[in-house]
C-alpha cells in the first residue's frame, strides 16, 4: 500500500469514528428530555402576586395552585406567590403582569373593570341564572374565552395569558348596621363593592367606594363605610368583618356567579416548554376543583363558628330587594350595551348559553330543601317547598 493510499484510508476511519461518536452524543441528549435538560440550565423561577392579603383564603387558594405546578413540575418550575401590594397594588395587578413586572398573578376579572366594563361581566353581573360552574362551562365551551381575548386585546393588552378557575358561590349581599329590610335602606348608604355590581348598588342608592379586600375592614371601623360586601363566610371572617358589625345579609344577585384568574406574563409563558404548558393546563382544572371541594368544607365550618363564637346573625334578603336587583339588572345591561357594542357582545352570549343551561338545569338537578327539611328541619315541612324566612338563620351544632 502505497503512503498516499495509506494516509485516505486512515482519515477515512477517523471521519467515521467522528461521525459515530457525535451521533451517539446526540442520541445521548435526546433521551434526556426536557426535564434534563432544564435541571442542567437550572429550574425556570416566576413571581407572581396575588390581589389578596395574606390572611385571606384567597391567597391560601392561589399557593395551592403554585405548589400543585411547582410539584407536578418536579421543581423545574418555582413560581412563588407574594400577597396584594408586595410589588403593586391589587388593582395594578394586570399592567404589572403584563408589563413583565410580575411574572404572573392570581385575581378577578373585576378588578380590571376601569379598563374595560365589559371584562366585569365575569365575575359580577346578572348571569341570567347561571352559576359559577355554569359559568365557566360557558367560558370553556360557549364562547368566552375568545371573548375574553378579544376583550383584552381592545385594550392593547396582548402580553397576558389569562385562564379562569376556581368556581365561587353566591356572595351575601353585605355587612350591616342592622337588617336589611326595603331598598330604601340603601339610600345614601356609604358601601364598599366592585365590578359592575359598582352601578347595581349604585342604582340602588348607595354611594359605593370599590376598595380592595384588605382596605374594607379599616375602613368599616372608622366608620368610612356604612356597609360592604366581599365573598364568603371564611374569607370575611379572616379579614375580620365579625369584629366590626354582627348583621350579614344572605343572598344577592350582585356577584352571583364568579370565578378567579389565572395570569401569566405571555412571553415568559410562550418561553416555556410545550410540556411544561400542558402541565400548567392540567394543574389550572385540577386546583379548580379542589378550591371546589375545599370552600364547601372550609365555608360551612366558619358559617357556624360566625353564628356560635362570634355571634353574627345571618338574614336572608328580602325576595322584594332581589326581584329589584333583577330589574336594576335589566336597566344597567341596556345602557352599557348601547355604549359599548363589545359589552353587548358578552351579554348575548352569556344569554344564549343560560337560556339552555339554566333549563337542562332546573329541569334535570332537584333542589335540596326538600331533603334538608326531612333530615335537619321539621319533617313536616317536608312534603312542600316552602321559601327560606326573612329571619336569623340558625347555625347546626359543629361536630367534634
Amino acid at each position: 500500500m502505497t503512503k498516499k493510499a495509506l494516509v485516505k484510508e486512515t482519515d477515512g476511519v477517523s471521519r467515521r469514528k467522528f461521525l459515530t461518536g457525535a451521533a451517539v452524543a446526540t442520541a445521548g441528549v435526546a433521551t434526556l428530555g426536557f426535564p434534563s435538560v432544564l435541571k442542567a440550565q437550572g429550574p425556570i423561577s416566576m413571581r407572581w402576586q396575588s390581589t389578596w392579603p395574606t390572611k385571606d383564603i384567597f391567597h391560601e387558594y392561589a399557593l395551592d395552585f403554585a405548589k400543585l405546578v411547582n410539584d407536578m413540575t418536579g421543581g423545574d418550575l418555582k413560581i412563588e406567590v407574594l400577597p396584594a401590594g408586595a410589588v403593586v397594588p391589587a388593582f395594578g395587578l394586570l399592567d404589572a403582569v403584563a408589563k413583565g413586572t410580575l411574572d404572573g398573578g392570581h385575581g378577578v376579572l373585576g378588578y380590571h373593570y376601569g379598563k374595560q366594563n365589559a371584562l366585569a361581566l365575569w365575575n359580577s353581573g346578572p348571569c341570567f341564572g347561571l352559576d359559577a360552574n355554569m359559568m365557566l362551562a360557558w367560558h370553556k365551551y360557549g364562547g368566552g374565552k375568545e371573548l375574553l381575548a378579544k376583550l383584552y386585546a381592545s385594550i392593547g393588552i396582548t402580553t397576558v395569558m389569562s385562564f379562569l378557575t376556581g368556581p365561587m358561590f353566591t356572595q351575601p349581599l353585605g355587612w350591616f348596621k342592622k337588617p336589611i329590610t326595603k331598598m330604601e335602606d340603601f339610600k345614601g348608604m356609604k358601601f364598599r363593592t366592585n365590578g359592575l355590581a359598582i352601578d347595581l348598588f349604585t342604582a340602588m342608592g348607595a354611594a359605593v367606594n370599590a376598595l380592595p379586600a384588605g382596605e374594607i375592614v379599616p375602613a368599616l371601623d372608622r366608620g368610612l363605610l356604612d356597609g360592604a360586601e366581599f365573598n364568603n363566610a371564611t374569607s370575611d371572617k379572616l379579614l375580620g368583618f365579625p369584629d366590626v358589625s354582627k348583621v350579614c345579609m344572605l343572598q344577592s344577585y350582585h356577584q352571583s356567579a364568579e370565578s378567579f384568574e389565572i395570569m401569566f406574563n405571555k412571553p415568559k409563558y410562550d418561553g416555556l416548554p410545550a410540556k411544561m404548558k400542558a402541565i400548567i393546563a392540567g394543574c389550572i382544572e385540577a386546583s379548580s376543583a379542589d378550591m371546589a371541594w375545599k370552600s364547601v368544607d372550609r365555608y360551612s365550618k366558619d358559617y357556624i363558628e360566625l353564628q356560635t363564637k362570634d355571634k353574627v346573625k345571618f338574614y336572608k334578603t328580602p325576595d322584594s330587594i332581589l326581584a329589584a336587583q333583577c330589574k336594576m339588572w335589566d336597566d344597567i345591561l341596556k345602557k352599557k350595551s348601547a355604549e359599548n357594542p363589545m359589552f353587548n357582545e358578552v351579554i348575548s352570549s352569556q344569554k344564549a348559553f343560560a337560556e339552555r343551561a339554566t333549563k337542562w338545569d332546573s329541569d334535570y338537578n332537584i333542589s335540596q330543601r326538600i331533603a334538608r327539611n326531612y333530615f335537619w328541619g321539621k319533617k313536616a315541612e317536608a312534603t312542600k317547598a316552602a321559601p327560606a324566612k326573612a329571619e336569623p338563620a340558625k347555625a347546626a351544632p359543629a361536630k367534634k
